[in-house]
This record gives C-alpha cells, sequence and structure tokens, in this order.
C-alpha cells in the first residue's frame, strides 16, 4: 500500500458521481497516475480463484495494515480465500474525483469487498491514515464490534512520510549510507537500461526512513490492540522484509531501507516477548522480489527483477505476491511440518530460498554487467517486468475492454457501516 496525504471520504456515498469515461493509462517514472477499475476487479478475482484452490487451515479473523495492493492484498486474498477468514483491511487510498480515476487500491479493495460479500466471508475496510490513533482506535472498535478477536495481523506498510502521535512528520528516502552509490537501473516507462548515482543519506534522512518504515508503529499497533483485549489467544503477528542479494545491498539491505528493516526485526522480537501471556508469536517474513509500486520505486531493484523473472521462469520456481503467501501461510504459519531452512538463525521466516538458490544468483551476477537497452529482451524477462507492473494498475489484464467507457466512482463500504 503507497501512503498517501490526500484527503479520503469517509464514506463511499460522498463520492461524486458521474458519467462513464474511457480510461487510458498515463504512465510518469516509476508509477501510473491513472487505473483502471475493471482491470483491478479481474486482477482480483483471478487471485480469488487461485486461493480457493489452495486451502490450508488458518486464522479464524485477520487484521491487514496496509491491506490494498502487493503483499498486503495477497495476504488478505490467500487467509479470506484459503482459510475462510474474516478480515479488517486497513488502508489509505483515493477515491475516484470527477474524472480523476481511484487509486488501484481502492479498486482492490472494493473488488475485494464485493467478492468476500457475495461469498458469505466477513469483511471489513477502514481507510485512513494508519499511523494515527485515531485509525487505531475505530479498528479496536470494529474489532470489538464485529470479530470479537483477531488471531492474525498482518503489517504491510510501505510509505514515503508518517505523522506521529507527536504531530512529527517523517520523511523517507531511498538513498545508500556511508558513500555515494552508482550502479544500473532502467526506466519502466521507456525500457531502457542507464545509470542512477545517488548520494549518501544524511543522519536526518536514515532517521527518518526508520521512522516511517521500521517497526515502531507496528509496535504501537500490537500494544494498542493487547490492552483492548481484542487478541485471542495464540495471535501472530507477521510483517514482511527483504534480503535479497549482494548487487543489491548499496541500495537496499546496507542503506536507509535496510536500516528500517534492520529496525522492524529488532521490534518483532520485543513484540513477540508482549506476546508471549497469550502464547503469541511475532516475526519477520524474507520474502522474494516481486513486482510492486514499492519496489518498482527503488533504483536497481526493477532491472534485477527483470532478469531474476525470466530465468526463474526458465526453472519453473517463479512465484507472484499470492502464490508466496499461499506458501508462507500453509508450509511456515500455520503448517504442522516445517521445511528445512523454514526459520533461520535470525528466528525469521524465509519463502525467499528459490530466489536466493546459488546457481541462479551466479548467473544473475554473469548477466549484470552486460546487460544493455539493446539486449535487455534477450537476457531479461522487461516485457513480463512491466506487464506486471501495468497489472498492478488494472491495464493490459486479460479480457478487459479498454475502448469501453467504465464508471471510475466504484462504492466501497467502509468503517463497518451499512
Amino acid at each position: 500500500m503507497l501512503h498517501r496525504k490526500e484527503k479520503c471520504p469517509r464514506r463511499c456515498d460522498e463520492v461524486r458521481p458521474m458519467a462513464k469515461i474511457r480510461v487510458e493509462r498515463r504512465l510518469r517514472g516509476f508509477i501510473c497516475t491513472t487505473a483502471h477499475p475493471v482491470g483491478c476487479a479481474r486482477n482480483v478475482e483471478a487471485q480469488i480463484g487461485r486461493a480457493r484452490a489452495s486451502k490450508f487451515s488458518g486464522p479464524r479473523n485477520a487484521l491487514i495494515i496496509g491491506a490494498s495492493t502487493g503483499y498486503g492484498l495477497a495476504s488478505r486474498i490467500g487467509v479470506a480465500y484459503g482459510a475462510g477468514a474474516g478480515t479488517l483491511g486497513v488502508f489509505y487510498e483515493r477515491p475516484a474525483d470527477g474524472e480523476r480515476t481511484a487509486s488501484a487500491g481502492w479498486y482492490n479493495s472494493a473488488a475485494f469487498d464485493l467478492c468476500a460479500r457475495r461469498d458469505g466471508l466477513l469483511a471489513e475496510n477502514i481507510n485512513g491514515d494508519a499511523f494515527s490513533d485515531g485509525t487505531k482506535g475505530k479498528a479496536i472498535a470494529l474489532i470489538a464490534e464485529k470479530f470479537k478477536k483477531i488471531d492474525l495481523i498482518i503489517y504491510s506498510l510501505a510509505s514515503p512520510r508518517r505523522t506521529d502521535r507527536f504531530g512529527v512528520t517523517h520523511k523517507s528516502a531511498l538513498k545508500p549510507i556511508g558513500k555515494p552509490f552508482t550502479g544500473k537501473t532502467i526506466s519502466v516507462d521507456r525500457g531502457e537500461v542507464g545509470s542512477v548515482s545517488l548520494e549518501p543519506a544524511t543522519e536526518e534522512e536514515i532517521d527518518g526512513t526508520v521512522a516511517v518504515m521500521g517497526g515502531e508503529d507496528w509496535l504501537l499497533w500490537m500494544e494498542a490492540l493487547l490492552s483492548a483485549g481484542v487478541l485471542a489467544n495464540g495471535a501472530r503477528t507477521i510483517a514482511y522484509g527483504y534480503l535479497g542479494p549482494k548487487l543489491t545491498w548499496p541500495i537496499y539491505r546496507d542503506g536507509t531501507i535496510g536500516r528500517a528493516k534492520a529496525h522492524l526485526e529488532e521490534t518483532a522480537k520485543k513484540i513477540d516477548g508482549l506476546l508471549k501471556p497469550l502464547d503469541g508469536s511475532a516475526r519477520i517474513s524474507i520474502n522474494k522480489a516481486v513486482v510492486t509500486q514499492a519496489s518498482a520505486a527503488i533504483p536497481v531493484v526493477p532491472l534485477y527483477i527483470s532478469i531474476l523473472f525470466k530465468l526463474m521462469k526458465a526453472r519453473g520456481t517463479h512465484e507472484d505476491c499470492l502464490d508466496q503467501m499461499l506458501r508462507l501461510f500453509a508450509g511456515r504459519v500455520y503448517g504442522s511440518n516445517l521445511p528445512v531452512g523454514a526459520v533461520d538463525v535470525e528466528g525469521r521466516l524465509r519463502i525467499d530460498e528459490l530466489e536466493m538458490d546459488g546457481d541462479l544468483q551466479n548467473e544473475i551476477e554473469r548477466i549484470w554487467p552486460i546487460v544493455t537497452s539493446e539486449n535487455l529482451h534477450r537476457l531479461a524477462d522487461f516485457d513480463g517486468y512491466r506487464l506486471d507492473f501495468l497489472n498492478l494498475f488494472g491495464f493490459d489484464v486479460g479480457a478487459v475492454d479498454y475502448g469501453e467507457a467504465v464508471e471510475v466512482a466504484v462504492p466501497l463500504k467502509l468503517d463497518g457501516l451499512p
């Protein structure tokens, strides 16, 4: 979920109605400024169909903080349709306004909500600032009224900024630490391989990134839920991380975002201690590199993913967000027989082992220095990467007529209201 500062209406019936329009994709750098409601709905429906076929014993009720895109959305679909769980999704998305489309996350959440209610699953939604005490209070009240107890909490936020409870706004930065970085990257809109140079982060930028993307807010959520008495015995909470290969470390693991992820991992240990009286646990899941709105913004990563996808698809080991989440829940979190390597020495759940295979990473290291704009389509699956990227926003989805005018003001039931 991309966290935004725009004001969002609290009720879906406050969205101003409008005539149907033809929605065109508009790319700008690493984002798409429009989203297609029908395409987003078809994506969600396809994921639901896959999750239905992967039944497992899982949670009864789940709170997903950051539930509208990427791993958060896949988590919600996975536990709802794989385990029959009731879900409360918290996100901060933009509804349509005039001829301006809603955000992809709004359309995703509306499609999930419609399907879940049709299929008799408990589903509630809160559209608001997940960092705020007000949103936490609203979630707790809704849990107490509709769910009674929660036994799985997924923390999956990606945000450029956070205003804390003291009114201080922190901003995150994607920068190296200690020394400048120059490396290869690719433009999603033009498909050209080039270079990117970044100056090292200041201490203020490092601290800001940790404040936004570290574990402080996760801990506040868990303390609030615990204090309110809405956590079930055996409650589990999971936050998502990424390690990746050494070629991404200067901008990721050894950079500002890596410092925030390290703080997230330390926070998991604190939360794990808090949950012991309930026989609960807190874990970090180290996931595979996939195409998300967040990963598209990180220099180097889109090109790396394009090469990775080509090799993993050739091996038959490629997984998307939903594949990963179904394997996480069925085989790691709720599985009785954990495979070797499922938990590392740091206590983290690992579902990135297929990506981190030694032979595969050696091949990526061989390709990396020689990939160029001219040989990109031979050495990497950039077409697959770009298709996944456009699909995030509901474009280039099969069986969707993009020449047809559609209603962009899609309603979404919020805050437990009718």
